[in-house]
């Protein structure tokens, strides 16, 4: 990561034939949306309470602040980020599965943030609104390649929603486990990581990334968040004790926040070659050496309440994030995040729904609006 190197290098400007759908792509969305639903119902059946199909246990609920960076080059300045100032945000901590489990069972983290404020022409379905949404996990590729292969991974986990909870534990020691060994020997799995081999380690030192890729403005990119403070980069690889503590992570970010604050940056790393950078293969990891990381924005997070039910009300009940809720700049790029769209759109009304709690887009406090 750089600061600006980004006029020794030469991104790629997106064309439309970067992006090659598939003539059942509108099948296989539609086969996503139904699983998905099924997990709604499943695990509302069970609990009584509308949850995320996917990310529904969260860890912390967050608002601060995200400050765009003066000066940035006209290749960064672009979208959400195309003039310095200062915007709300809210941050919502998670974890992958669709069913709310101990955290004994160890899986993927994600981040979802919403910006607050932000001018441009929007995508369709947000005009009205004027937030940004990017939805990030803790790695730097999606674990499927195609839509169809999504697909295939989602409906065997699917299978195991709300099954055996014990059992659940037990695999994930064994998972985790196997993930250090690979890890030990130089490599990952994250099909391991997936079904529970997670390390079991604090989430607030992670870095979280888009994962697949967004248009920047005439470009294409992959964004990324990454702890900066040294109270934050303190907890990196941390591990948490979580035994006899279903909401071990939750406590420990509610603990954090009681006493400090954070600061993490928002970095970009733009394509500059659509063999190594490509958009429909979304499980590739982009070469950092063709194309670094670059820091555009700061968020700040002052010390506050972390979780706690009120919060859970306003952020997991009241909002949805979706990469579809922002500026026409930054559309969702590829299959991956193609398919995936009617499954935001129907996961959030099935949650207000039966909820009884309208989800709605936040607007800028201080316009009285």
């Amino acid at each position: 990561m750089s600061e600006h190197p980004v006029s020794t290098l030469h991104p790629l400007p997106f064309q439309p034939g970067f992006e090659q759908i598939p003539d059942d792509e509108a099948q296989t969305s539609k086969e996503l949306a139904e699983t998905l639903h099924g997990i709604l119902e499943t695990t509302f059946k069970d609990e009584g309470h509308a949850n995320r199909s996917v990310h529904a246990k969260s860890h912390g609920l967050l608002h601060g602040q995200l400050q765009v960076l003066d000066n940035l080059p006209v290749e960064l300045a672009q979208g959400a980020f195309a003039k310095p100032g200062t915007y709300g945000l809210t941050l919502r901590f998670s974890t992958n599965p669709g069913d709310i489990l101990d955290d004994k069972v160890s899986t993927p983290r994600g981040l979802a943030i919403k910006i607050i404020g932000v001018e441009g022409a929007r995508l369709p379905g947000s005009e009205a609104d004027v937030t940004q949404d990017f939805v990030m996990q803790n790695a730097k590729a999606f674990t499927a390649p195609t839509p169809k292969a999504f697909l295939k991974s989602l409906k065997m986990l699917a299978k195991t929603t709300d099954k055996a909870p014990g059992m659940k534990k037990a695999l994930s020691a064994v998972l985790r486990g196997v993930e250090s060994t690979i890890e030990a020997m130089g490599g990952e799995s994250p099909t391991i990581k997936s079904l529970g081999g997670h390390p079991q380690t604090h989430i607030l030192g992670e870095s979280f990334n888009t994962v697949v890729p967004i248009l920047y403005g005439p470009y294409y990119a992959k964004l990324a968040v990454v702890p900066v403070a040294p109270e934050l980069t303190a907890l990196t690889d941390q591990p948490v004790d979580l035994d006899g503590k279903p909401d071990g992570l939750r406590a420990a970010v509610n603990e954090y926040f009681s006493a400090h604050g954070g600061v993490w940056e928002v970095r970009i790393q733009l394509a500059t070659d659509i063999e190594k950078m490509p958009i429909e293969d979304a499980s590739v990891t982009w070469p950092e050496d063709l194309s670094p990381y670059v820091t555009v924005a700061r968020i700040e997070v002052p010390a506050q309440p972390a979780w706690n039910a009120e919060r859970a009300k306003e952020i997991d009940d009241g909002l949805s994030f979706s990469p579809w809720h922002g500026l026409a700049a930054h559309r969702p790029l590829g299959g991956v995040m193609r398919v995936r769209k009617p499954s935001y759109e129907m996961s959030a009304g099935f949650r207000a729904e039966h909820n009884g709690c309208p989800i709605h887009e936040p607007r800028p406090r201080n316009t009285g609006v």
